[in-house]
């Protein structure tokens, strides 16, 4: 234990060993759902699914252990989903590149995410950034993470006139992901430690006895025929990526990396109490960062799109989670799921939705330091706030909300409070933009 705390910092971070372990639990818990969502997509893509579930959880511990061990930081990776969506549904799709094609690209732009992050450019834009839009983004986050639990528990369901409408309370989900967030909040509001995981135990429970998911057949449980991803390990083919237009997908797929996995950590820098509220500056980040640039690259030898910083890390968070045993932990349960890997499916979406509208609420706190007054600031953190779960991306919300910034800064004659790199960055999402 000594060494543990000595490595981990527990005291420094005002945590505990046991605490981290409730706070790894909770987070493998809350982003456990990738080991179906992304697989079903890569196959979409051409992948084996089976194959492409195996390479899943192997991007996904080992670079979780990256995180965990190098940098000390409470953040599950795996890989993400607009990027994956991204990979199938345009990549694999519109442009008719195979999915071999694709992983090639993916590796030139974690190339690029790499040499960003060693020559500190990376964290030159991070600093770049002002404050008020930093805390927008963690607002925003909190916005996207609630509206996906909502969609995941038909809370909120989709609607030709509306896009958007309330879903049917005929049906369990949505009542049992409401009363998942109401125990979640008030056992955090009697300061009950390990609310999130109980909550989502509970509530797993309960949907079981009212019928709203099966009870698991533990009989038919079968491993993979393979623990490795021997059926996408080193299956790139860049002589195919010559013949389509490579910068723009490597330039793509760098933007939405960098700027999504950007604002996703300075939100959840934010929640950990990392973010110095003086300077803006993040304590521990360039390894944050370096961590997961390892990570973008090694995912495309193993088989999936770029691995970036999950939002749902939130939930870990909010448990307590302020060390990297949290991504440890999550990795250790992801590699034992390649032995048990249909028990993952006895936690049902509605259960994991309800935590992640606790953590929605959480990251809602920060919008209090905002100068809504100053409204060239109000306006870019509105913009920045409301874009984040109504675009369903982290990266275009961001970019909306920059640019809006740099805009009004210039109209009014405030162009002294911008830099060269807000600038930079400014142009970097209008032509990104522009290129989709």
């Amino acid at each position: 234990m000594d060494f543990l705390e000595r490595f981990f910092k527990f005291e420094e971070k005002g945590t505990t060993f046991k605490r981290e372990l409730m706070a790894g639990l909770t987070g493998f818990v809350t982003v456990c759902y990738v080991l179906f969502v992304i697989p079903a997509m890569l196959s979409d893509a051409g992948m084996a699914k089976e194959a492409a579930t195996i390479a899943v959880i192997w991007v996904t511990a080992i670079s979780c252990l990256i995180m965990g061990l190098y940098a000390n930081f409470p953040v599950v990776v795996a890989p993400g989903l607009g990027i994956v969506a991204f990979f199938a549904y345009y990549v694999c799709g519109p442009m008719g590149l195979t999915w071999q094609a694709g992983l090639a690209a993916v590796l030139c732009s974690g190339i690029i995410f790499f040499l960003l992050t060693v020559t500190k450019i990376r964290q030159l834009i991070i600093d770049s950034v002002p404050l008020d839009i930093k805390y927008a983004i963690v607002v925003g986050l909190g916005c996207f993470i609630a509206f996906i639990g909502m969609k995941n528990a038909q809370i909120i369901v989709a609607d030709p006139a509306t896009f958007v409408a309330f879903g049917n309370m005929h049906n369990w989900d949505p009542i049992l992901a409401g009363l998942g967030a109401l125990l979640i909040g008030a056992l955090m509001v009697r300061r009950v430690k390990g609310a999130m995981i109980i909550g989502i135990i509970v509530i797993t429970i309960v949907g079981m006895l009212v019928g709203a998911s099966p009870i698991p057949d533990f009989s038919k449980f079968e491993a993979p025929k393979s623990f490795l991803p021997i059926d996408t390990f080193l299956q790139l083919d860049f002589a195919s990526i010559l013949e389509y237009g490579l910068l723009t997908v490597v330039f793509t797929l760098t933007m939405v990396d960098l700027f999504d996995n950007m604002g996703t950590l300075i939100g959840l820098s934010q929640r950990a109490g990392f973010l110095n509220p003086r300077t803006g500056h993040i304590d521990g980040l360039d390894k944050a960062l370096l961590s997961d640039s390892f990570a973008t690259m090694g995912a495309s030898v193993l088989g999936t799109p770029t691995a970036t910083s999950y939002v749902e890390s939130a939930a870990a968070i909010a448990e307590g989670g302020r060390t990297g045993v949290v991504p440890i932990v999550t990795a250790v349960l992801f590699l034992a799921c390649l032995l048990i890997l249909p028990i993952v499916s006895i936690v049902p979406t509605y259960a994991t939705a309800a935590a992640l509208i606790v953590v929605g609420a959480l990251m809602m706190q920060s919008i209090v330091h905002i100068k809504f007054d100053d409204f060239t600031i109000g306006m870019p953190a509105f913009l920045t706030i409301l874009t984040m779960p109504l675009t369903f991306n982290v990266a275009t919300g961001f970019g909306i909300g920059f640019i809006s910034y740099v805009l009004l800064k210039l109209l009014t004659g405030q162009e002294k409070h911008l830099t060269v790199m807000t600038v930079l960055i400014a142009v970097a999402f209008a032509i990104n933009f522009c290129l989709r």
